[in-house]
């Protein structure tokens, strides 16, 4: 059971998001499309469960984003995240679909995962709406510089919108290849 609820969680650091109340216009396709190439690279960071269960557990992951396959305007992310030594490996593809955005965290609600059922990208912050079965919830991941990122992942309890991961991951600066120097 901890390691399905480590999935989970783990997935939901794996990308970025929460419920959209805003519909992209005619000219948020390039902007979007800038905001996941800025977000594209390698990530690490520690996280923490801030309520629920396992309220308190600490984990650490580790994730490399690139930018949609053929053209298109989202991000694919994998990795891993770990908490002592559990390790659990990490997915999620995000596309952008009409006005909004669609996708999964690791194989999605209909396996162990779950199902990205909408977003929106406002300037440096993108915001996800997350399903699996009853439970909805939304993540927001936010840019501060070029190097460091908030997530915060909340679902819905009654009418209210409850915190219950916060994740905050560095740019792999040492994973950045560079040239060589004469």
């Amino acid at each position: 059971m901890y390691l399905r609820i480590f999935s989970l969680i783990g997935g939901l650091a794996a990308a970025f998001a929460a419920t959209s109340a805003l519909t992209p216009d005619a000219s948020a396709a390039p902007r979007d499309k800038a905001f996941f190439q800025s977000v594209a690279g390698a990530w690490k960071g520690p996280g923490e469960i801030v309520a629920g269960k396992y309220k308190g557990t600490k984990f650490n992951c580790n994730l490399i984003g690139e930018p949609a396959l053929s053209g298109e305007v989202g991000i694919k992310l994998d990795g891993t995240c770990r908490v002592g030594v559990f390790k659990q490996p990490m997915s999620a593809v995000i596309t952008q679909k009409g006005k909004g955005y669609t996708g999964q965290f690791l194989d999605g609600a209909e396996g162990k995962g779950l199902d990205i059922v909408s977003g929106a990208v406002n300037g440096d912050k993108v915001v996800m709406g997350i399903n699996r079965a009853q439970l909805n919830g939304a993540m927001v991941a936010s840019l501060r510089g070029d190097n460091i990122m908030n997530i915060t992942i909340s679902v819905k309890v009654e009418d209210q919108m409850v915190p219950v991961i916060g994740l905050t991951l560095d740019r792999d600066l040492d994973a950045i290849a560079v040239g060589s120097i004469r």
